[in-house]
């Protein structure tokens, strides 16, 4: 049920916004196409950059800091064999977007990172304020979870806030991601 989540697009949510994009958009979107390697295509990729992009926009204002984070996701999601939009409401939940978050736990970061993981992956990186550093971590650690649960999103995502056993958590990603981040496949 967990994974149909991730595909269904409520009938009250419209596409993407049919406004053009300026000119500073438009170049830090060609840059970011140009500079991609997770995606198949140079039009896989402006349609999902710019579909995000204007999603996130109220969250992060400026064009180059949004569409390089929107290109890291999807590489990390990517590499990791998560969807991105999946990460995306994960971060969404976890921080806001807030890259500089730090929670009562300790935790760090866009996908709020403990940072006893630094020690059990050192070849990740080591500061969890990068943003492909918590990113790779995050996706990392949720894609161990997963597999752990054998694809169980609901537990993984338990899991991932250790909070197993409980639907809270889960119930807010899959509800962030219904709201904000769905994609039509």
């Amino acid at each position: 049920m967990a994974l149909a989540l991730l595909f269904v697009m409520p009938a009250s949510m419209q596409a993407a916004s049919l406004e053009r994009p300026d000119d500073s958009l438009r170049r830090h979107l060609t840059q970011v196409i140009s500079e991609s390697d997770s995606f198949e295509d140079r039009f896989d990729a402006e349609v999902w950059l710019m579909d995000m992009s204007n999603r996130l926009k109220s969250r992060i204002p400026d064009d180059a800091e949004r569409l390089d984070l929107l290109k890291n996701v999807h590489y990390e999601a990517n590499k990791a064999g998560l969807h991105p939009e999946l990460v995306l409401a994960v971060i969404n939940v976890e921080s806001n977007f807030d890259r500089w978050a730090i929670s009562s736990a300790g935790a760090q970061g866009l996908m709020q990172i403990m940072p006893f993981w630094l020690k059990e992956i050192p070849e990740a990186g080591d500061n969890l304020f990068d943003i492909r550093t918590n990113l790779r971590f995050g996706c990392t650690i949720l894609k161990h979870y997963l597999d752990k649960e054998k694809g169980d999103f609901t537990r993984a995502l338990a899991r991932y806030n250790g909070s197993l056993g409980k639907t809270w958590y889960p119930n807010r990603v899959f509800a962030a991601l219904r709201k904000h981040w769905y994609k039509a496949r």
